[in-house]
């Protein structure tokens, strides 16, 4: 009598288990994207960019032009990379200390974006402590390559 709604639950959360990487993909895709457009509008105008970095943000330790190069580096490269979900952790890691530094550098950002950046913040930590998911290339390496830890390809 009881092996019906244990059958019934082990379905569920065998559907869930799957599905799971669906959401893991797509918090990668959407932090993906707002840090890609973000680097696609600095590249665009490379004058205000560079205007910027020099009297609005205030990122500490380096210059403002190589904080500008450096910044929108990252932001066009590290979210490709997060998209297909290759080098995921350590790239999830530099993004999510990226978006702290944008948040410290930028004293304007708290009153009108603040929340957004903590929303991406912790969309970031789903890669970072879960790993990729299934649907990665991180996956496909560890399935087809002998990797040491598989449990960073889960």
């Amino acid at each position: 009598m009881i092996q019906k709604p244990v059958a019934a639950v082990r379905r569920v959360y065998s559907t869930l288990d799957l599905c799971s990487s669906a959401v893991g993909l797509l918090f990668r895709l959407w932090v993906a994207k707002v840090f890609f457009l973000s680097g696609l509008t600095k590249i665009g105008n490379w004058e205000t960019t560079l205007f910027l970095f020099q009297d609005e943000y205030q990122v500490p330790l380096l210059s403002p032009a190589v904080a500008a190069y450096l910044g929108t580096a990252n932001e066009l490269a590290l979210p490709i990379f997060l998209a297909l979900g290759l080098a995921t952790r350590p790239v999830a890691l530099m993004l999510f200390a990226f978006n702290i530094v944008a948040v410290v550098s930028y004293p304007a950002l708290w009153e009108t974006g603040y929340q957004d950046h903590v929303y991406w913040g912790l969309m970031l930590l789903v890669p970072i402590f879960y790993g990729p998911g299934r649907i990665s290339v991180d996956h496909l390496i560890g399935k087809y390559l002998p990797v040491a830890d598989r449990s960073a390809t889960a």
